[in-house]
Protein backbone atom coordinates (compact mmCIF):
# COMPACT_ATOMS: atom_id res chain seq x y z
CA UNK A 1 0.00 0.00 0.00
CA UNK A 2 1.48 3.40 -0.99
CA UNK A 3 2.12 6.25 1.38
CA UNK A 4 -0.83 8.36 0.22
CA UNK A 5 -3.25 5.50 0.71
CA UNK A 6 -1.81 4.88 4.18
CA UNK A 7 -2.41 8.54 4.95
CA UNK A 8 -5.99 8.39 3.65
CA UNK A 9 -6.65 5.36 5.83
CA UNK A 10 -5.09 7.08 8.86
CA UNK A 11 -7.33 10.15 8.42
CA UNK A 12 -10.40 7.95 7.89
CA UNK A 13 -9.72 6.08 11.15
CA UNK A 14 -9.25 9.38 12.99
CA UNK A 15 -12.56 10.69 11.60
CA UNK A 16 -14.53 7.51 12.20
CA UNK A 17 -13.01 6.71 15.60
CA UNK A 18 -12.74 3.07 14.62
CA UNK A 19 -11.02 0.76 12.17
CA UNK A 20 -14.32 -0.77 11.11
CA UNK A 21 -15.85 2.64 10.43
CA UNK A 22 -12.87 3.64 8.32
CA UNK A 23 -13.08 0.39 6.35
CA UNK A 24 -16.75 1.01 5.66
CA UNK A 25 -16.08 4.57 4.50
CA UNK A 26 -13.20 3.57 2.21
CA UNK A 27 -14.88 0.36 1.02
CA UNK A 28 -11.93 -1.82 1.99
CA UNK A 29 -11.58 -4.64 4.49
CA UNK A 30 -10.89 -4.01 8.20
CA UNK A 31 -7.64 -6.05 8.00
CA UNK A 32 -6.48 -3.76 5.17
CA UNK A 33 -7.10 -0.75 7.43
CA UNK A 34 -5.15 -2.38 10.26
CA UNK A 35 -2.23 -3.18 7.94
CA UNK A 36 -2.14 0.38 6.56
CA UNK A 37 -2.06 1.99 10.00
CA UNK A 38 0.55 -0.48 11.22
CA UNK A 39 2.73 0.24 8.17
CA UNK A 40 2.42 3.99 8.68
CA UNK A 41 3.28 3.72 12.38
CA UNK A 42 6.27 1.48 11.59
CA UNK A 43 7.58 3.88 8.93
CA UNK A 44 7.15 6.92 11.21
CA UNK A 45 8.38 5.02 14.28
CA UNK A 46 5.57 6.51 16.37
CA UNK A 47 2.26 5.28 17.77
CA UNK A 48 -0.62 7.19 16.14
CA UNK A 49 -3.57 5.61 17.97
CA UNK A 50 -4.39 4.33 21.42
CA UNK A 51 -6.49 1.21 20.99
CA UNK A 52 -8.90 -0.27 23.53
CA UNK A 53 -11.69 -2.78 23.17
CA UNK A 54 -14.21 0.08 23.00
CA UNK A 55 -12.51 2.96 21.24
CA UNK A 56 -9.65 4.16 19.08
CA UNK A 57 -8.17 7.54 20.02
CA UNK A 58 -5.38 9.62 18.55
CA UNK A 59 -2.18 9.87 20.56
CA UNK A 60 -0.62 13.30 20.98
CA UNK A 61 1.72 12.76 17.99
CA UNK A 62 -1.22 11.36 16.03
CA UNK A 63 -3.34 14.46 16.74
CA UNK A 64 -0.53 16.67 15.44
CA UNK A 65 0.06 14.56 12.35
CA UNK A 66 -3.60 14.27 11.35
CA UNK A 67 -3.84 17.99 10.55
CA UNK A 68 -0.76 17.80 8.34
CA UNK A 69 -2.18 14.73 6.64
CA UNK A 70 -5.49 16.47 5.95
CA UNK A 71 -3.69 19.43 4.41
CA UNK A 72 -1.54 17.24 2.16
CA UNK A 73 -4.55 15.25 0.95
CA UNK A 74 -6.49 18.45 0.29
CA UNK A 75 -3.60 19.79 -1.79
CA UNK A 76 -3.50 16.57 -3.79
CA UNK A 77 -7.25 16.60 -4.42
CA UNK A 78 -7.00 20.25 -5.48
CA UNK A 79 -4.24 19.52 -7.98
CA UNK A 80 -6.22 16.66 -9.50
CA UNK A 81 -9.34 18.81 -9.86
CA UNK A 82 -7.38 21.53 -11.61
CA UNK A 83 -5.74 19.00 -13.91
CA UNK A 84 -8.95 17.38 -15.11
CA UNK A 85 -10.66 20.73 -15.65
CA UNK A 86 -13.16 20.67 -12.80
CA UNK A 87 -11.73 24.03 -11.75
CA UNK A 88 -13.54 25.71 -14.63
CA UNK A 89 -17.03 24.36 -14.04
CA UNK A 90 -19.65 26.39 -12.15
CA UNK A 91 -21.63 23.30 -11.28
CA UNK A 92 -22.25 20.81 -8.51
CA UNK A 93 -23.63 20.88 -4.98
CA UNK A 94 -22.87 23.83 -2.70
CA UNK A 95 -23.36 23.38 1.05
CA UNK A 96 -24.15 26.66 2.83
CA UNK A 97 -24.68 27.21 6.56
CA UNK A 98 -26.32 30.13 8.37
CA UNK A 99 -28.44 30.82 11.43
CA UNK A 100 -32.12 29.98 11.05
CA UNK A 101 -33.30 33.59 11.09
CA UNK A 102 -30.60 34.99 8.81
CA UNK A 103 -31.15 32.14 6.39
CA UNK A 104 -34.90 32.67 6.36
CA UNK A 105 -35.03 36.46 6.06
CA UNK A 106 -31.84 37.39 4.23
CA UNK A 107 -30.05 34.48 2.59
CA UNK A 108 -32.93 32.49 1.07
CA UNK A 109 -33.96 35.15 -1.50
CA UNK A 110 -30.33 35.52 -2.62
CA UNK A 111 -29.99 31.75 -2.97
CA UNK A 112 -33.14 31.68 -5.12
CA UNK A 113 -31.68 34.35 -7.42
CA UNK A 114 -28.38 32.49 -7.67
CA UNK A 115 -30.07 29.20 -8.56
CA UNK A 116 -32.04 30.92 -11.31
CA UNK A 117 -28.80 32.31 -12.76
CA UNK A 118 -26.87 29.02 -12.48
CA UNK A 119 -29.01 26.05 -13.54
CA UNK A 120 -26.17 23.53 -13.04
CA UNK A 121 -25.78 24.39 -9.35
CA UNK A 122 -27.62 22.68 -6.52
CA UNK A 123 -27.58 24.20 -3.04
CA UNK A 124 -28.10 22.57 0.34
CA UNK A 125 -28.82 25.13 3.08
CA UNK A 126 -28.03 24.02 6.63
CA UNK A 127 -29.84 26.43 8.97
CA UNK A 128 -28.97 26.06 12.63
CA UNK A 129 -28.31 28.22 15.68
CA UNK A 130 -25.33 26.06 16.65
CA UNK A 131 -21.81 26.72 15.37
CA UNK A 132 -21.21 24.14 12.64
CA UNK A 133 -17.77 22.71 11.93
CA UNK A 134 -17.22 23.45 8.26
CA UNK A 135 -14.64 20.79 7.42
CA UNK A 136 -16.12 18.04 9.58
CA UNK A 137 -19.65 18.60 8.27
CA UNK A 138 -18.75 19.20 4.62
CA UNK A 139 -19.87 22.84 4.58
CA UNK A 140 -18.49 24.92 1.71
CA UNK A 141 -19.52 28.34 3.03
CA UNK A 142 -21.02 29.74 6.22
CA UNK A 143 -22.43 33.09 7.28
CA UNK A 144 -21.03 34.09 10.66
CA UNK A 145 -22.38 37.05 12.64
CA UNK A 146 -19.49 37.61 15.01
CA UNK A 147 -15.94 38.76 15.45
CA UNK A 148 -13.98 35.72 14.33
CA UNK A 149 -11.16 34.39 16.49
CA UNK A 150 -7.91 33.37 14.83
CA UNK A 151 -8.71 30.24 12.88
CA UNK A 152 -8.06 28.37 9.66
CA UNK A 153 -11.14 29.97 8.08
CA UNK A 154 -10.95 32.57 5.32
CA UNK A 155 -13.40 35.43 5.90
CA UNK A 156 -15.00 38.01 3.59
CA UNK A 157 -16.81 40.78 5.45
CA UNK A 158 -20.09 41.86 3.86
CA UNK A 159 -21.51 44.27 6.43
CA UNK A 160 -22.63 44.65 10.02
CA UNK A 161 -25.73 44.23 12.14
CA UNK A 162 -26.74 45.94 15.36
CA UNK A 163 -27.84 44.34 18.60
CA UNK A 164 -30.95 46.19 19.70
CA UNK A 165 -34.03 46.16 21.93
CA UNK A 166 -37.50 46.65 20.45
CA UNK A 167 -41.10 46.77 21.62
CA UNK A 168 -44.46 47.53 20.09
CA UNK A 169 -45.89 51.07 20.28
CA UNK A 170 -48.90 49.70 22.20
CA UNK A 171 -46.68 48.08 24.83
CA UNK A 172 -44.65 51.25 25.34
CA UNK A 173 -47.81 53.36 25.52
CA UNK A 174 -49.18 51.10 28.24
CA UNK A 175 -45.98 50.52 30.26
CA UNK A 176 -43.77 53.51 29.48
CA UNK A 177 -40.44 53.79 27.70
CA UNK A 178 -37.39 52.69 29.74
CA UNK A 179 -34.86 55.52 29.95
CA UNK A 180 -31.97 53.47 31.37
CA UNK A 181 -30.92 49.80 31.11
CA UNK A 182 -31.70 49.34 34.81
CA UNK A 183 -35.33 50.25 34.06
CA UNK A 184 -35.71 46.98 32.15
CA UNK A 185 -36.32 45.31 35.53
CA UNK A 186 -39.72 47.06 35.55
CA UNK A 187 -40.67 45.63 32.15
CA UNK A 188 -41.68 42.31 30.65
CA UNK A 189 -38.66 40.93 28.78
CA UNK A 190 -38.97 38.44 25.93
CA UNK A 191 -35.64 36.64 25.70
CA UNK A 192 -34.39 35.21 22.40
CA UNK A 193 -31.77 32.86 23.84
CA UNK A 194 -29.50 33.24 20.81
CA UNK A 195 -28.89 36.87 21.81
CA UNK A 196 -29.65 37.02 25.53
CA UNK A 197 -27.23 34.28 26.50
CA UNK A 198 -27.13 33.48 30.21
CA UNK A 199 -30.08 35.88 30.53
CA UNK A 200 -27.81 38.88 30.19
CA UNK A 201 -28.21 41.99 28.04
CA UNK A 202 -24.97 43.68 27.05
CA UNK A 203 -25.05 47.47 26.63
CA UNK A 204 -22.75 50.47 26.37
CA UNK A 205 -22.07 53.30 28.82
CA UNK A 206 -19.49 56.09 28.85
CA UNK A 207 -17.38 53.86 31.06
CA UNK A 208 -17.49 50.96 28.58
CA UNK A 209 -19.49 47.78 28.01
CA UNK A 210 -21.69 46.46 30.81
CA UNK A 211 -23.89 43.44 31.42
CA UNK A 212 -27.37 43.47 32.90
CA UNK A 213 -29.03 40.37 34.31
CA UNK A 214 -32.66 40.06 33.16
CA UNK A 215 -35.54 37.87 34.28
CA UNK A 216 -37.50 37.04 31.11
CA UNK A 217 -41.26 36.87 31.23
CA UNK A 218 -40.99 34.70 28.09
CA UNK A 219 -37.91 32.83 26.88
CA UNK A 220 -37.67 31.19 23.44
CA UNK A 221 -34.90 29.79 21.24
CA UNK A 222 -36.46 31.12 18.01
CA UNK A 223 -36.08 34.78 17.06
CA UNK A 224 -39.23 34.84 14.92
CA UNK A 225 -41.33 33.75 17.91
CA UNK A 226 -39.78 36.43 20.13
CA UNK A 227 -40.47 39.08 17.49
CA UNK A 228 -44.09 37.96 17.07
CA UNK A 229 -44.58 38.18 20.83
CA UNK A 230 -43.10 41.69 20.88
CA UNK A 231 -45.34 42.81 18.02
CA UNK A 232 -48.30 41.43 19.96
CA UNK A 233 -47.43 43.76 22.86
CA UNK A 234 -46.10 41.12 25.25
CA UNK A 235 -42.89 42.92 26.12
CA UNK A 236 -39.41 44.08 25.05
CA UNK A 237 -37.12 41.74 23.16
CA UNK A 238 -33.48 41.76 22.05
CA UNK A 239 -32.72 41.08 18.39
CA UNK A 240 -30.32 41.84 15.57
CA UNK A 241 -31.32 44.78 13.38
CA UNK A 242 -31.80 42.73 10.20
CA UNK A 243 -34.47 40.66 11.96
CA UNK A 244 -36.80 43.63 12.50
CA UNK A 245 -35.88 46.06 9.75
CA UNK A 246 -39.29 45.84 8.05
CA UNK A 247 -41.19 45.88 11.35
CA UNK A 248 -39.41 49.07 12.45
CA UNK A 249 -39.86 50.78 9.08
CA UNK A 250 -43.58 49.93 9.15
CA UNK A 251 -43.99 51.08 12.76
CA UNK A 252 -44.91 47.70 14.22
CA UNK A 253 -41.87 47.84 16.50
CA UNK A 254 -39.90 50.72 18.03
CA UNK A 255 -36.21 50.68 19.09
CA UNK A 256 -35.66 50.99 22.84
CA UNK A 257 -32.50 52.25 24.60
CA UNK A 258 -30.82 52.78 21.22
CA UNK A 259 -28.21 55.10 22.79
CA UNK A 260 -26.91 52.16 24.81
CA UNK A 261 -26.44 49.73 21.92
CA UNK A 262 -23.06 48.05 21.58
CA UNK A 263 -20.90 48.45 18.51
CA UNK A 264 -22.24 46.77 15.35
CA UNK A 265 -21.34 43.11 14.82
CA UNK A 266 -19.62 42.09 11.57
CA UNK A 267 -21.33 39.72 9.13
CA UNK A 268 -18.83 37.54 7.30
CA UNK A 269 -18.78 34.83 4.68
CA UNK A 270 -16.31 32.18 5.78
CA UNK A 271 -14.89 29.09 4.13
CA UNK A 272 -12.10 26.63 4.96
CA UNK A 273 -8.55 27.66 4.26
CA UNK A 274 -7.00 26.16 1.15
CA UNK A 275 -5.19 27.12 -2.00
CA UNK A 276 -8.05 26.08 -4.29
CA UNK A 277 -11.44 27.83 -4.19
CA UNK A 278 -13.97 25.87 -6.24
CA UNK A 279 -15.66 27.83 -9.04
CA UNK A 280 -19.10 27.18 -7.56
CA UNK A 281 -17.96 28.71 -4.25
CA UNK A 282 -16.28 31.71 -5.85
CA UNK A 283 -19.31 32.31 -8.08
CA UNK A 284 -21.69 32.29 -5.11
CA UNK A 285 -19.51 34.62 -3.02
CA UNK A 286 -19.15 37.09 -5.90
CA UNK A 287 -22.92 36.94 -6.44
CA UNK A 288 -24.01 37.08 -2.79
CA UNK A 289 -21.50 39.52 -1.26
CA UNK A 290 -22.71 42.74 -2.93
CA UNK A 291 -26.36 41.81 -2.39
CA UNK A 292 -25.77 41.08 1.29
CA UNK A 293 -23.87 44.36 1.66
CA UNK A 294 -26.79 46.29 0.14
CA UNK A 295 -29.33 44.59 2.39
CA UNK A 296 -27.26 45.11 5.54
CA UNK A 297 -26.60 48.77 4.74
CA UNK A 298 -30.34 49.39 4.30
CA UNK A 299 -31.18 48.94 7.98
CA UNK A 300 -32.75 52.09 9.43
CA UNK A 301 -33.26 50.18 12.67
CA UNK A 302 -29.49 49.90 13.08
CA UNK A 303 -28.94 53.63 12.62
CA UNK A 304 -31.26 55.00 15.26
Amino acid sequence: MDRLQEMRVFVAVADAGSFVGAARKLVISPPAVTRAVAALEARLAVQLFQRTTRAVRLTEPGARFVETARHLLLELDTAEKELVGEAGDVAGILMISASVTFGRYVLAPIVAEFLAAHPQIRISMVLSERLVELVDEGIDLAVRIAELPDSSLIARRVGTVQRMLVASPDYLAAHGVPETPAALSDHAVIAFTGLLQNREWRYRTRQGARRLAVEPRLEVNDAATAIMAAEAGQGITGVYSYMVSDAVQEGRLVPVLADHALQPVPVQLVYPEGRFVAPKLRAFMDFAAPRLSEILEDQPAAKT
